[in-house]
């Protein structure tokens, strides 16, 4: 790839290959791309990174947003059923389209980073789990050697861990922080403009519920464990007591003081 094609920032191989069959032309000059049925294959790699990031608890959400976009667009029969009987939104006639473009870029470049952070943070568990020795930044530059999720910023991946080999998270990286702040607008304009539209981009969207989760003190996480003790007793920690205190609370006023500590949900 063409140093610079989609800007240093986004200079990466699948970037580079995508702008490559964009612009290849049919046998009547049509785009081929727009000829190739849309139902995509697998062969198994983002369906067992998922499965690992499930069994470590990591919400590794945009490869798994990806999975299952896949596993979707091979539904192509139904799909186009449905496409007779359920409708959307209009489309919007108007959009500045130079505009648009700038934010994509934005929007992409700042999912790509939360992927990568999510992917080092799988590692990062996983490396605990199974007492394994890993070199974060020597891994990043592995990556960049014929590997197809090699980048231009792997080298600040190695810079990022270089400087801080316990980082948790890439995010927290000060540099990587900035690029993400610095893209957010165009980012969250390009999710909410694609919602409006009724265009699925789920990988996009998820990689920014992620990342608006990841930054949020306080998530909604304290009404979901108040229904997990309500109809399983599996009990909860609270803000006024030491961590690792547990309650359980009869709701109802009908129940007993029994908790679940033989399984799970």
């Amino acid at each position: 790839m063409e140093p610079g094609r989609t800007g240093q920032e986004l200079d990466s191989y699948l970037i580079g290959i995508t702008a490559d069959i964009l612009a290849f032309k049919d046998e009547d000059g049509m785009p081929l791309v727009d000829k190739i049925l849309d139902t995509a294959g697998q062969k198994g790699t983002g369906k067992w990174t998922s499965i690992a990031a499930l069994d470590e608890g990591i919400p590794l959400t945009l490869i798994g947003e990806a999975v299952f976009a896949r596993c979707l667009s091979a539904m192509k029969a139904e799909r186009t059923e449905a496409s007779n009987i359920l409708h959307g939104p209009e489309k919007p006639q108007n959009i500045d389209r130079t505009h648009l473009i700038s934010a994509i870029k934005d929007a992409l470049y700042a999912s790509k980073i939360i992927s990568y952070a999510q992917g080092f943070s799988l590692l990062r568990d996983a490396a605990e789990t199974y007492h394994w020795n890993l070199h974060y930044g020597n891994i990043a530059l592995m990556w960049r050697g014929g590997c197809i999720i090699r980048s231009v910023f792997l080298g600040d991946i190695k810079k990022a861990f270089d400087a801080a080999p316990d980082l948790p998270n890439l995010l927290l990286d000060e540099t990587f922080r900035k690029r993400v702040e610095k893209a957010q607008h165009g980012w969250r304009e390009v999710c909410a403009e694609a919602i409006r539209c009724g265009i699925p981009v789920p990988a996009m969207c998820s990689a920014l519920n992620y990342y608006d989760a990841y930054r949020t003190e306080r998530l909604s996480a304290n009404l979901l464990q108040a229904q997990r003790d309500y109809f399983g007793a599996h009990t909860y920690e609270r803000l006024d007591r030491p961590r690792g205190e547990f309650f359980h609370t009869n709701w109802t006023g009908k129940g007993g003081d029994t908790a679940a500590s033989t399984y799970n949900a």
